[in-house]
């Protein structure tokens, strides 16, 4: 009678006195499958990090050093954002009561902030496929787990030793893999199998590479992106205080259109009285009327240069097709839709970023901006020719009544979750922004008026 053959695919083998010793495969697949989510799968054990002394111990030499490293690079970077912060300062003093540099860089500023919250969404979208894809063929190959031990213990018994470094990383076992099917190690049986296993490997470690990009990309518009709201809120801080010196009651004129408008009930109301009864406000829509009659003429974009101006360059019925989205985010609800409570939806609702930031569609003067009613933050804008856009739902707004604002201003800034209470009930997650444009107190469609592509934009 023969004697008993050994298991085929063995996990663990032992020796007399030692503990059970993780065969090839077991190891490979401990390494493959169950290693973190990182480049490299390490089966290095962990150690107390240097700059962490364990209890009972005194800081080595090496870990005063990095404790001393690290203070100097905090000082470095508190010393590099105090300079930026100087030269911040110079920039703006710089500008000095130059409203025309002013305004184009609170567009050209605000511009760049939305472009790269734009980039940052698009990176965010991309990571959530690779990772999702990540795990797809991690859950395959977890699948196929007595598949990959067997490809691997014929690989053993093609080669007249174990290939070096295979237990270690996957791209280590990609590469035994390929070299075993180029030298025709692998039975004609077993080929097909290794070279499935081989693609997935291989996919898996492009994946986790293109993670790696991403997110060092995605890092640095962070930083980026933190760098340019700084400079934002500078500029909008100074063109706030060059109104409040050209405007000297503007503060008590702000407080006394919140009061009033706690006693209106409905938008047209709100429009019609602050217009009347505030002065500032009844001031920018004098000025308006006299504005916004169209031109039988096609409109002169290049008026959109003259960052000084303090009236319309456009005519606002003249603009359509032309006029960009207050702030990137997604659509949820569109004109004439239902709003969930037996009525129709008189504007637009945009799910956006927390913290993105709101520019104006539109030249025209502020006739109302504060609290109001269910719709949170309210901003009113008089465009001139009987036309109103109403912009609601942000978390703070940065502009005043009577304040004339340029196409592409930044006027505002989203909060964490849905300031709309008509909102709330169905997207209360996060931030949504409504937009709603009116046309002689009735809403209207404002789909005409929103350009299709980057360039017909209208930009300050």
């Amino acid at each position: 009678m023969s004697a008993a053959r050994p298991p085929r695919f063995p996990s663990f083998t032992s020796r007399p006195g030692r503990p059970p010793t993780p065969s090839l495969s077991a190891l490979l697949l401990s390494a493959i499958l169950v290693a973190p989510a990182g480049p490299v799968f390490s089966q290095t054990p962990l150690r107390p990090s240097v700059g962490t002394p364990t209890a009972g111990t005194t800081p080595s030499a090496d870990a005063l050093k990095q404790r001393e490293q690290e203070l100097e690079a905090a000082r470095a970077a508190q010393k590099s954002a105090a300079d930026a912060q100087e030269r911040l300062k110079a920039d703006i003093a710089a500008i000095g009561q130059d409203r025309s540099k002013l305004n184009q860089q609170l567009i050209d500023v605000a511009a760049q902030v939305r472009g790269i919250e734009g980039r940052i969404g698009e990176a965010e979208t991309r990571l959530r496929g690779l990772d999702s894809r990540e795990q797809e063929l991690r859950d395959s190959l977890e699948s196929r787990r007595s598949e990959i031990i067997e490809v691997l213990a014929a690989l053993q018994r093609a080669g007249r030793r174990t290939p070096p470094a295979l237990l270690v990383r996957p791209e280590d076992a990609l590469q035994s893999l390929r070299t075993a099917m180029l030298l025709g190690s692998v039975v004609p049986e077993m080929r097909s199998r290794a070279e499935k296993l081989s693609g997935d490997l291989g996919e898996l470690l492009n994946v986790r590479k293109t993670i790696a990009t991403e997110r060092d990309k995605l890092a640095l518009d962070r930083d980026k992106l933190r760098t340019d709201q700084t400079r934002l809120s500078a500029l909008i801080e100074e063109r706030q205080r060059q109104q409040a010196a050209a405007e000297k009651d503007m503060q008590a004129e702000g407080a006394r259109a919140v009061a009033i408008a706690q006693q209106i009930d409905n938008l047209q109301g709100l429009i019609a009285t602050m217009e009347q009864d505030v002065k500032s406000a009844a001031k920018a829509a004098v000025t308006a009327s006299l504005q916004g009659v169209p031109v039988n003429n096609k409109p002169d974009v290049n008026a959109l240069r003259n960052s000084n101006r303090k009236s319309p360059a456009i005519a606002f019925a003249s603009t359509k097709g032309m006029l960009a989205l207050p702030v990137n985010g997604t659509k949820i609800r569109g004109f004439g839709g239902s709003d969930g409570a037996s009525s129709v939806d008189k504007g637009i609702s945009l799910a956006t970023r927390p913290g993105a930031q709101v520019t104006t569609p539109c030249d025209g003067w502020v006739v109302y901006a504060g609290p109001f009613r269910s719709y949170g933050q309210l901003l009113i804008l008089n465009a001139g020719g009987g036309y109103h856009v109403l912009i609601a739902g942000m978390e703070r707004i940065s502009v005043t009544i009577g304040q004339f604002v340029q196409a592409g201003e930044p006027v505002a800034t989203m909060g964490n979750t849905s300031q709309v209470a008509s909102i709330l009930a169905t997207n209360a997650s996060q931030p949504v922004l409504y937009i709603e444009f009116r046309k002689d107190g009735t809403p209207i469609d404002p789909g005409p008026w929103w350009a299709t592509n980057e360039g017909e934009k209208v930009r300050g």
